[in-house]
């Protein structure tokens, strides 16, 4: 059998009374430390000892100070293996036993040191220095194991903190540098090193946690004058609720505030507070966000703060405003904004019919479906509505029903017969915009984050969604779709409306083309009548079209323009039918204008902009960054021209070890200090929020119905007991399995008593 020979490395000395061996490194003199060398502080002198180590094959460490009236004397550097293990450390488990760790110790009382001493010339020299150990060394290759190869350096730093903005954690991290960096052996570091360095930073922030955040937000207002954010502190002086909205988001307002979707989402942060995201809907029928919130409670006293505030930075309230049926918003929003418009979601209420009226009414009979022809609908009135609603229900004979007179009492907020003096009131009738907003912010967020690592994740999800926008409005400038029709309003429409709604448009004209026709025609006063006949609404009576030519005034009875703020088929029927040219300004809402958001809009400013900004450091390396890209990408097919430019980088590298002795990097906690803002310790005037139990607290998923409990478990298979067969139970509690136990024993019971007596 063939058994590999370790050889141990370094030049071997056997003491001649003990028999031990000692290693010498075997290393040119330009590289090693001798008595006399002079740096020009500690980190100097560590810096080189540590690379003349490495280049040896063993790792160093710090020891004694000696350092009177805050001036470092004395200070030494010695091999890690220097001493040897104290003590045993052990685990406490919760059972009260102790469990002893059968951890191996580095230590076996190495002396090899260098000791270092102030001069006069404030510079330290070295005035000892042993250079034999008593252990082997490491091979070449395993050289990446040794703790003073193990760095988190400057890039490696970046690249964790960049990457947590996207809720990437440090051994996701950790895999992704591995395979940029080809492998484990060129990474320099271990997962363990890129969870210590996270888990570093949070302690770094600790209790400033909260004070960072606002002095965060503080600057950026400096930076932006028209940014806007505002906080409240309880009597303890914990963080009760903060509120932010930037310059874009009030740009956006300013156009696509009229409907506003406001709901609270939870699990955002590790101090369980709220987040509360504002939700509209931008030109191109995508969610647009109109400032966010974080809240330390949901009480109507918290959400009337909060409207308060939101009301004051963009100067005026939304029309409409959509939320699900939480009292305190309800009695927040009736306090705060009453000119505004409360709606409830209708999802929701329509969710709880079946559960409430049983299935043998929603699922054996027509009831849901007639209820819903008057409940989903735009064009019916108040009046038509409440006459068919009492006719349902009597006929059906639920008129004493408790829950069905609940929500009829509440129809003027959630049924949009009750809408429809409301402009632009069916972009939004359920918090199915707001609940999608919260999942897309999820993706960013993390339930244990600190925050500022939230601020980074919302900066970051906010920096995604107007990149979205942007490109949406590049589509939109710089594309052409096709035209269905020689219709001249199709083509016009193309180069007023964003493509998204322009898509939507092209769908009713090509429907009034092809699907509608003029059933009756008649003169009303200064008006013209028509009804028109919609082929793709066959159990719909006639739509009545009213249209004035002299100044473009036309209506419909389908009111999808006051609903959506876009012309329905009907209309573009009569228009085409009347040979109108132009498409009437009247009726082009700036919302869904291609233009609706120019291209002078003011762009956004994150966070991160604004701790960086007069940075020199990071742009000269964004500069690097793109330099290198642009040089592989052009070289990458030339093998010849792509070797010079790595020999060219590679012999820099001389250089820049050079460099590194006379410059050392940033200690740990600048990194942490510039990463977070914080150049200098502060006071603390607002404490970190102190967990509280929210609505959605007790269970990491949303809370479900009885209906869904029951569809979820329709399909599963009921476990039975195996004795007897019945679900419900199983062998340990089952009755009849433990009184046959009881028979069974009995007889061996009775026959040891009579023993015994």
């Amino acid at each position: 059998m063939y058994v590999q020979i370790f050889n141990e490395l370094g030049q071997q000395r056997v003491s001649p009374n003990s028999g031990k061996k000692y290693y010498t490194p075997v290393l040119r003199q330009s590289v090693k430390p001798a008595v006399g060398m002079v740096f020009d502080s500690i980190e100097h002198a560590f810096s080189f000892y540590e690379k003349y180590a490495l280049c040896s094959g063993f790792s160093i460490r710090r020891t004694s100070l000696y350092n009177p009236k805050g001036v470092i004397k004395l200070k030494y550097f010695v091999c890690s293996r220097q001493d040897f293990k104290k003590g045993r450390s052990f685990d406490k488990l919760h059972d009260g036993k102790v469990k002893r760790r059968r951890k191996p110790s580095k230590r076996i009382g190495c002396n090899a040191y260098i000791k270092l001493r102030l001069n006069v010339d404030k510079k330290y020299k070295i005035y000892g220095f042993r250079e034999e150990h008593n252990h082997s060394f490491v091979k070449k290759e395993d050289i990446q194991f040794l703790t003073s190869a193990r760095k988190v350096n400057y890039v490696k730093e970046s690249a964790i903190q960049a990457l947590s903005t996207i809720n990437l954690g440090p051994v996701r991290a950790f895999n992704i540098l591995k395979s940029l960096y080809g492998g484990y052996e060129d990474l320099g570091a271990t997962k363990n090193d890129f969870k210590n360095f996270k888990r570093d930073l949070n302690v770094f922030i600790g209790e400033y946690d909260a004070e960072m955040v606002i002095q965060r937000l503080e600057r950026k207002k400096q930076y932006c004058p028209n940014f806007s954010f505002d906080y409240t502190i309880k009597e303890d002086r914990t963080l009760g609720g903060l509120f932010w909205a930037d310059e874009v988001s009030k740009s956006n307002y300013l156009v696509f505030g009229d409907v506003v979707g406001f709901d609270a989402t939870y699990r955002s942060n590790k101090y369980d507070m709220v987040f509360v995201p504002f939700t509209g809907i931008d030109n191109h029928n995508r969610n647009v966000t109109l400032g966010a919130a974080l809240l330390g409670s949901e009480s109507a006293e918290s959400y009337s703060w909060l409207l308060r505030f939101y009301v004051k930075a963009f100067g005026c309230a939304p029309k409409v405003i959509v939320t699900d049926q939480d009292p305190a918003m309800k009695k927040a929003i009736q306090e705060v904004l009453p000119n505004s418009r409360y709606r409830l979601c209708m999802w929701h209420i329509w969710e709880k019919l079946s559960a409430n009226l049983g299935p043998v009414v929603c699922n054996t009979t027509d009831f849901k479906k007639e209820l819903a022809e008057i409940v989903w609908t735009y064009s019916i009135t108040r009046v038509e509505f409440e006459e068919r609603w009492h006719s349902i229900i009597s006929h059906y004979g639920l008129s004493d029903h408790v829950w069905l007179s609940d929500i009829y009492n509440i129809r003027q907020d959630w049924i949009p017969a009750f809408y429809l003096e409301e402009n632009l009131s069916g972009l939004m009738r359920t918090t199915s915009r707001s609940e999608s907003e919260n999942n897309f912010f999820n993706q960013f967020c993390n339930p244990k984050s600190t925050l500022v690592e939230f601020f980074s994740h919302f900066e970051t999800a906010i920096e995604a969604q107007r990149y979205e926008h942007r490109k949406n409005d590049h589509e939109s400038r710089y594309t052409e779709p096709d035209m269905w029709s020689k219709f001249v309003l199709e083509k016009q429409a193309a180069q007023i409306y964003s493509r998204t709604i322009f898509l939507d448009l092209q769908l009713e004209i090509d429907d009034a083309i092809n699907s509608c026709a003029s059933a009756t025609r008649q003169k009303v006063g200064d008006f013209m009548k028509f009804e028109i006949e919609d082929l793709l609404q066959p159990c719909t009576s006639h739509f009545e079209v009213m249209f004035r030519n002299e100044d473009q005034t036309i209506t419909c009875s389908c009111r999808r323009f006051e609903q959506f703020g876009l012309l329905c088929r009907h209309i573009f029927y009569v228009l085409r039918l009347c040979f109108v040219k132009e498409f009437p300004k009247k009726y082009i809402v700036r919302r869904w204008r291609r233009e609706a958001i120019t291209n002078t809009s003011i762009q956004s400013v994150s966070s991160d902009d604004v701790e960086t900004n007069g940075d020199v450091i990071e742009a000269v390396l964004r500069e690097i960054r793109f330099a290198n890209d642009y040089s592989i990408n052009r070289l990458v097919m030339d093998i010849d021209q792509l070797c010079l430019y790595r020999d060219y980088v590679k012999g820099y590298m001389a250089k820049a070890d050079e460099v590194q002795v006379v410059a050392p990097p940033p200690s740990r906690r600048d990194r942490f200090a510039e990463m977070t803002g914080m150049k200098e310790p502060c006071t603390i005037t607002v404490r970190n929020p102190i967990r509280t139990r929210t609505k959605g607290c007790g269970t990491q998923k949303r809370l479900k119905s009885a209906r869904e409990i029951a569809i979820s478990q329709a399909g599963k298979k009921t476990k039975e007991c195996g004795f007897c067969k019945v679900a419900g139970h199983n062998l340990r509690t089952c009755k009849l399995y433990i009184a046959s136990l009881k028979e069974k024993e009995s007889p061996a019971t009775s026959g040891v008593d009579n023993i015994q007596v």
